[in-house]
């Protein structure tokens, strides 16, 4: 009973302090407040001063049509074009009457939501809706830019609010009757002029909390406009506060109009499209015709040779064994029946293990060999060839379609975190452990510079030991011996690289020109006018040496650094031909000198590996061939102990142990050994300068273990079958992937939105688009230009004359 009567007792001395001691509580409170007193108190007053206080809604204002009215005035109006004011006024009197199409044209315009601090920098609006009602204004005219479809899709979105639901008790007649007024009322929401979608650049300097960012504002508005009127439109249309703290740096209108078909590039590209797809119809026919004319010629050579043996046994005599008392026929023995067709030898194979040639084919002319050359057949059964050549290290396969996937994943994360409206996500991710992963992609291309070095020396040196290169000096010796395997090295690489590389570099300038006019979104470079004015250097491999502001194919760097690598390593390989300790010298001190430069520009530049973005210093570092030698020549080195060991070693348990152990510590702690740790500056130019050797250095006990046959399950994985094709097309397919991720970034509507699920898509997506095209692009460019260079060789000329 106490305890059920102690609360009553408690809330009865609540009530008398409430009612007896009210007036000095407030005394109290007056001294002393209370922290929920105080915010309420705080609150209570929050109504006075109201007009005091701007949201960031208010900040971000940059572009409200009620803005616009209240600040349209003659005199600002005369500093639009008189066609443009004209539409702009109808424009706000369609927002005050709420027709339809002026609150869609609301509506398709851009402006701030949310997400401002969470990295959203695009408020873009809907530029497809904008172009839809656009198509409204054309319907039903002959004279319309847009195709009947178009204008149809236009023609149901603008009449679409307008349909009603069928009515029970109603025959489809008596609705269509009945829908009929109502479709004539829709044709006055369309609105009276054509369309545009403008994108503005805006720079904005919030002060609270302070922000500067560039911020990209899509607006639907009259076509008559341009874009200095939409400019003094945005500036009307936005808020004191954003106006203040804003202004327009650029906007991209519809009026630089991108005529695909007026571009001398484009008919160029046009033209050799026509050319290489008569060839491979050609290449392909004339292969198949031959297969069927061998057969046919095979199978006539059976029936004749089996009719003879049967005609024999008809007119045989039957021979009576008068000791054994038993009659026994004479039966030939049977023939294997030829079932399967030799392919025709086009010498289309990419490891250089040809098949000896039979005598149908020897009668083949260098014509006859250059047209099927474009097989389609023929280049894709090599591609997709299970077996390499004698003179190819298998592993190298692995290591090149993994590192090409590596290459993809990078890519993509970078286009995506550009175009996306959660940038800030992206700093929060590269704190996670397994993100080093990406955030150290740049190691993938040291694999691709290691393996070039590998295969150019491994090769050279087989080659030279076979006797194939003195083809090519023709009996001369000394200087000019060596001057001619270099122009051999030379002719062979710009022709081996060259056409699908030019290929794409057109594509590239044809995609960039039109995403540069349409899309909502602009360019990650400059492409559409880096490449029409140095495309040259593209082809002369040489747009490295330039700066990267005027490079065409920012990913071509590469391309650029391994050719001239390859120029390097063919006058080290000549030379060490009769001079070997000198080429060994030569490569040491490029090394050597490499490290240097690398440590002394990541010094003088305060580069810090651990904490700045892995491309912070991409004119400097990280695309220069001074500075990403090193992999290549270790490479190189590779290749000659491969070759004067002829892939025998024989090591012990411990040493194959050790090995596979430094390998594996040394390639986790370059990929994951900075993570959250403080470094010098010191330490950091060393770790720049020497990373990329270490890296190749793990690699090159890879590539020796596995090519030994101390690979085990790692040489199992790296030498599957399956790779081979993947690999084979790995050089189209580092040209065209980042074409795909661009198409893939560029056609939306809308920024993207980051998250560890939409990635792995993503990524998947781009990996399956690039390898497809990769094909198309080898099979049509890559193959035919390699079997027509092994026909064309010396060795093969001899063959076929």
């Amino acid at each position: 009973m106490r305890n059920k009567g102690l609360p009553a007792i408690i809330l009865l001395l609540a009530a008398g302090c409430a009612a007896g001691d009210g007036e000095a509580s407030a005394r109290l409170g007056a001294i002393v407040p209370s922290e929920p007193q105080q915010q309420f108190e705080e609150a209570a007053s929050l109504g006075s001063s109201l007009a005091n206080w701007t949201g960031l809604h208010e900040t971000l204002d940059f572009f409200n049509p009620r803005n616009l009215a209240r600040n349209w005035s003659p005199l600002l109006v005369q500093t639009l074009g008189d066609e443009c004011a004209r539409d702009v006024a109808r424009y706000l009197n369609g927002l005050r009457r709420q027709e339809l199409w002026a609150i869609k044209m609301d509506d398709a315009s851009g402006r701030y939501t949310s997400g401002f601090y969470w990295g959203n920098s695009y408020f873009t609006g809907s530029a497809t809706e904008c172009e839809f009602i656009s198509k409204g204004v054309f319907a039903g005219s002959s004279s319309a830019p847009y195709s009947a479809d178009e204008v149809s899709e236009a023609e149901e979105f603008i009449t679409e609010p307008h349909k009603k639901r069928p009515q029970a008790g109603f025959s489809v007649q008596q609705q269509q009757q009945q829908q009929q007024p109502t479709r004539q009322g829709a044709m006055n929401d369309r609105p009276p002029f054509s369309l545009g979608f403008y994108m503005l650049r805006i720079a904005v300097n919030v002060t609270l909390p302070p922000a500067n960012r560039v911020l990209h504002l899509g607006v639907c508005l009259p076509y008559s406009c341009t874009a200095a009127d939409v400019a003094v439109i945005a500036k009307l249309a936005s808020s004191d506060v954003a106006g203040r703290q804003s202004h327009v740096e650029k906007v991209r209108d519809q009026r630089d109009y991108y005529d695909m078909y007026a571009d001398s590039v484009f008919w160029i590209l046009f033209g050799v499209s026509t050319a290489v797809l008569f060839l491979l119809i050609a290449g392909t026919s004339y292969d198949v015709y031959l297969m069927k004319k061998i057969a046919r010629k095979r199978s006539v050579s059976y029936d004749m040779e089996k009719q003879m043996k049967l005609e024999q046994l008809t007119n045989a005599k039957i021979h009576h064994n008068a000791s054994q008392g038993r009659t026994y026929i004479p039966v030939p023995v049977a023939e294997s029946v030829i079932t399967a067709v030799p392919p025709v030898n086009n010498n289309n194979d990419h490891e250089g293990n040809l098949r000896p040639p039979t005598p149908d084919f020897q009668k083949l002319n260098v014509w006859e060999e250059l047209l099927l050359s474009f097989s389609i057949r023929a280049n894709f059964r090599v591609i997709c060839e299970g077996e390499v050549g004698r003179d190819t290290i298998s592993t190298v396969h692995g290591l090149r379609a993994i590192s090409m996937a590596w290459v993809i994943l990078g890519h993509t994360c970078i286009i995506v975190f550009k175009y996306s409206d959660n940038m800030e996500y992206r700093k929060i991710v590269e704190k996670r452990f397994l993100f080093q992963t990406i955030q150290n992609g740049a190691f993938s291309v040291d694999t691709f510079f290691f393996m070039g070095g590998l295969l150019v020396s491994f090769l050279y040196f087989r080659t030279n030991a076979k006797g194939d290169l003195n083809r090519l000096t023709q009996g001369t010796r000394g200087f000019v011996a060596g001057f001619l395997k270099f122009l051999g090295f030379l002719a062979y690489r710009f022709c081996r690289l060259t056409a699908p590389y030019m290929f794409v570099l057109g594509i590239t300038e044809i995609s960039m020109k039109w995403f540069h006019a349409n899309s909502v979104f602009e360019p990650p470079t400059a492409d559409h006018y880096n490449c029409p004015n140095y495309w040259w250097r593209n082809l002369l491999y040489i747009n490295t040496l330039y700066p990267v502001e005027q490079m065409c194919m920012l990913w071509s760097w590469y391309i650029a650094d391994d050719t001239q690598f390859y120029i390097v390593g063919a006058v080290i390989l000549i030379v060490a031909t009769n001079h070997f300790k000198i080429a060994a010298f030569s490569l040491v001190l490029l090394t050597v000198s490499s490290w240097i430069t690398t440590g002394y520009i990541a010094l003088v530049n305060n580069h810090m590996p651990n904490t700045d973005d892995p491309l912070a210093l991409f004119d400097k570092i990280y695309d220069k061939p001074w500075t990403r030698l090193g992999p290549y020549l270790i490479g190189m080195s590779v290749g000659y102990f491969l070759f004067k060991t002829d892939c025998k070693i024989k090591m012990s348990k411990a040493t194959v142990f050790l090995g596979w152990l430094l390998s594996s510590a040394c390639l986790l702690s370059l990929l994951y050994g900075l993570y959250e740790v403080e470094i010098s500056p010191a330490t950091g130019a060393a770790y720049s300068s020497l990373s990329h050797s270490a890296w190749a250095l793990s690699l090159a006990w890879i590539v020796i273990a596995c090519s030994t046959g101390y690979g085990g399950y790692v040489n199992d994985i790296l030498s599957a079958p399956i790779l081979y094709p993947f690999s084979r097309v790995t050089y189209c397919a580092y040209l065209v992937h980042p074409i795909v991720i661009r198409l893939t970034a560029m056609n939306m509507d809308s920024p993207l939105h980051l998250g560890k699920d939409s990635m792995v898509i993503t990524f998947f997506g781009q990996v399956v688009a690039s390898y497809i095209l990769s094909f198309v692009i080898s099979i049509s460019f890559e193959a035919p230009v390699v079997s027509m260079l092994k026909i064309l060789s010396p060795k093969k000329r001899n063959r076929i004359q």
